[in-house]
């Protein structure tokens, strides 16, 4: 994996069940088992999303939570939301499209050009990254050159995940443990993708620090590939 050397560096953040699930079923929203989080733990969110430059989701997770991807809960400024959606298909009422933060559309070349007159229109930026798919180590630096993203984090579901790891583009991971267990074959969880072939493919992780915030385990890790 080639990590390019000008790009933003990159916190992955989410919530998880002790058997490593983001939602209660494939299809539901991530907010009902957020909704259990310690108010502590919000306000980590909401604090760590007012330290980053960008935020980063996938197309499929605001069509099914319509995250407004803000900061609320502690003083600051929003991050710019960072919505890589290859065909441009992010419905037009998605919250992210509001004018209460600042958004870029990441598009591939075959999105079509209607779909992307459209988001224009709503007055975010479209950035058209990639052939057939948004190449996401392309926006990277996009964001880090034109946009003077130096922190971003991720609060993506298990496809942007598994291609922001796969890439190399992931340098820290911190997850916020729920005391449930959900269970379901196709549940998504934290990270998706293909399955490997050997342990020598396995992304390793490196423990950084553990800590109860609120009611709620929090772990860190640094990301180590190759390593």
């Amino acid at each position: 994996m080639s990590v390019p050397s000008l790009r933003p560096h990159v916190l992955m953040m989410s919530e998880i069940t002790v058997d490593g699930k983001l939602t209660l079923k494939r299809g539901a929203s991530s907010k009902i088992l957020m909704k259990y989080m310690a108010h502590e733990t919000e306000i980590l969110l909401h604090k760590t999303r007012a330290e980053c430059d960008a935020i980063m989701v996938g197309s499929h997770t605001i069509a099914i939570d319509n995250s407004f991807l803000t900061v609320r809960l502690v003083p600051g400024k929003s991050p710019i939301r960072v919505i890589p959606s290859s065909m441009a298909d992010i419905p037009l009422t998605a919250n992210v499209l509001n004018s209460d933060a600042p958004t870029v559309i990441a598009v591939s070349e075959q999105a079509p050009a209607e779909r992307v007159a459209a988001i224009r229109g709503k007055g975010v930026d479209v950035v058209v990254c990639g052939k057939t798919h948004v190449d996401l180590p392309g926006l990277m630096a996009v964001l880090r050159k034109d946009y003077d993203v130096k922190k971003m984090m991720i609060e993506g579901g298990p496809t942007l995940n598994w291609h922001m790891l796969k890439h190399g583009l992931v340098d820290e991971i911190r997850l916020i443990h729920l005391p449930f267990i959900v269970g379901g074959e196709d549940t998504p969880s934290l990270v998706g993708g293909m399955h490997i072939e050997s342990e020598d493919e396995m992304i390793r992780l490196r423990l950084l620090r553990h800590y109860l915030c609120g009611s709620n385990l929090v772990t860190e890790y640094a990301v180590s590939y190759g390593e």
